[in-house]
């Protein structure tokens, strides 16, 4: 028997239902591993459909062509390498989450996933049923075992098991999504695993956005006692062949390269960039059109779109009013010439003069309010909505975490749009991405390096300048009060008498709270964004619309 094993790992980027180029993926990763010599080639969770599919895997139609996709692929992978791919298995009326071994031109062991994690962006309770106690397969040489994903996130039972009936490694495919902080979490679980079981793990994941998620790669080996064996990098696409030799004490992965990981702002801004570039390249826009204020917010939202899809591909476009500074003009256009991209100036008067006549009958008598703050919104909206329509151009929303959670945006106006770059950053956060960005540049950017934002843009007081010398602190607290504040109730779900406790006003916190419930229904109809933390507005925050609880503590 061979005291050697090639593990080939490809961490890739799957489209959710593009089932045969999903498959063609998976073909060439195979062909990569079989002339590496490779014994097994392994893919990630759910890799023949895509992940997350929600409730597109329920339709029977869908789940039959994708176990189609993988009997054809078990026989066009027939010589060579076993090959693990991940995809839904229907089964006398039941629905698993599997992994697939094909092997000699058919499949030859099917694992269900058993732990259904049914939290923050997870849902898999209502769609899969709970798969059965499994032990391991083999792949000549080596038994493995195969928890899929949250199997591996739980201290006993599924890994416990594998361990006790005879598995010799453990290969965990996933689909992880990215938060921040996230790989350290991975790690934790999965050195835990390691400990328990005395066995060599490989933690396998995807790289990719879909809708709001970013899966951010980084997969890893470890071997017993914790030791990082293997490092892959995080977001790329990766084929990396892993050794394992047979010792006294057992299979132990050879070390390969250990990837350095990017911190944190890196990691965010990464997951922006790569979060926007899929979202246009898998629904199958080309081009990306904003509203260029002069402000923070659109200079980040213009150079994460430079970032993920080239200047050509970007057009800026300056709707000034009235009320519109000189120095915003100046800034706009400057940051577009920055970045290189195409800059547009389209002056609002004559259409709201034209709107504001239409309307003077019926509004004859009342005094000049929000109504016409939001008409000059919606004019943009409309605007851009007929540059996008005309051209084919993707428009892209540019509210921050902070202005998604207490309403600050016109619904139907600068809320318009089919994307949302920085809708999970907090304001406070945007300023230092922007700092960050100007001082970093790195390979997978296609915008220019050096400082693209100038600092005055970043340091100038926020404002939506739709009436005279207004400023966002006009209405809402100072950001970085609204900021902890607004982690405080949303992210850390804290009390009103807990952010009492720490400091805070209760007038103001109780003011935050209330802008929070009411903007619900502005959330319910806004663009979706890429996912930073585990408290998104989405999916991981599912609240009702209409609410009438309010903390009095």
């Amino acid at each position: 028997m061979s005291d050697k094993f090639r593990l080939t790992l490809a961490q890739l980027n799957p489209t959710v239902g593009a089932l045969a180029e999903n498959a063609a993926k998976a073909r060439e990763a195979w062909q990569q591993g079989r002339a590496a010599g490779a014994d097994m080639v392994a893919l990630t969770e759910m890799f023949i459909t895509g992940y997350q599919v929600q409730d597109l895997v329920t339709k029977p139609a869908f789940t039959a062509d994708a176990m189609a996709h993988i009997d054809q692929l078990a026989l066009e992978c027939a010589d060579g390498p076993a090959l693990g791919i991940g995809g839904p298995y229907a089964h006398e009326g039941k629905l698993f989450n599997a992994y697939y071994i094909l092997e000699g031109g058919k499949i030859a062991a099917r694992i269900l996933k058993q732990k259904l994690p049914n939290e923050t962006v997870f849902d898999e309770v209502r769609l899969y049923d709970v798969g059965p106690e499994q032990g391991p397969y083999s792949v000549g040489p080596l038994r493995i075992g195969s928890p899929i994903c949250e199997d591996a996130w739980h201290a006993e039972e599924v890994c416990e098991t594998l361990a006790e009936t005879g598995a010799e490694i453990l290969l965990v495919p996933n689909g992880s999504p990215y938060y921040r902080d996230k790989l350290e979490v991975r790690m934790n679980h999965m050195v835990a695993r390691v400990v328990e079981t005395e066995l060599p793990l490989i933690y396998l994941n995807m790289v990719g956005g879909q809708d709001d998620q970013v899966f951010d790669g980084a997969s890893f080996a470890l071997n017993p006692g914790g030791e990082l064996a293997l490092q892959m990098p995080a977001f790329d696409e990766v084929i990396t062949h892993l050794d394992f030799n047979r010792t006294d004490e057992g299979w132990r992965a050879v070390k390969g390269d250990l990837t350095p990981q990017p911190d944190v702002w890196e990691q965010d801004y990464h997951v922006m960039v790569l979060g926007l570039r899929d979202y246009m390249r898998k629904t199958g826009f080309k081009k990306i059109l904003l509203g260029m204020s002069g402000g923070i917010d659109s200079a980040i939202v213009a150079t994460i779109a430079t970032d993920a899809l080239g200047a050509e591909n970007v057009r800026c476009v300056m709707l000034p009013s009235e009320y519109t500074s000189q120095s915003s003009l100046d800034d706009a256009k400057e940051i577009a010439e920055n970045l290189g991209a195409r800059y547009d100036f389209v002056p609002i008067a004559e259409g709201r003069g034209a709107i504001t006549n239409t309307l003077a009958p019926l509004f004859e008598g009342a005094k000049p309010d929000l109504t016409e703050e939001n008409i000059q919104s919606r004019l943009r909206g409309l605007l851009l909505m007929a540059l996008s329509n005309k051209f084919g151009e993707m428009l892209l929303t540019t509210g921050n975490k902070s202005e998604v959670a207490v309403g600050y945006a016109t619904i139907y106006g600068d809320m318009a749009g089919g994307y949302n770059p920085i809708k999970d950053m907090y304001k406070m956060r945007v300023f230092e991405t922007c700092r960050w960005r100007n001082a970093n540049h790195r390979d997978w950017m296609m915008g220019p390096g050096g400082e693209v934002i100038p600092p005055r843009v970043i340091d100038k007081p926020p404002t939506a300048e739709l009436r005279e010398d207004q400023r966002d602190d006009d209405s809402l607290p100072p950001y970085a009060v609204l900021d902890a504040i607004l982690t405080g109730l949303v992210d850390d779900e804290k009390s009103v008498a807990d952010l009492v406790a720490d400091g805070f006003e209760r007038e103001v916190v109780k003011k935050v709270e209330h802008l929070i419930y009411i903007s619900e229904y502005k959330r319910f109809q806004s663009a979706l964004g890429p996912r930073l933390t585990k408290r998104s507005f989405w999916l991981d925050r599912r609240y009702p619309i209409v609410n009438r609880w309010r903390d009095n503590s």
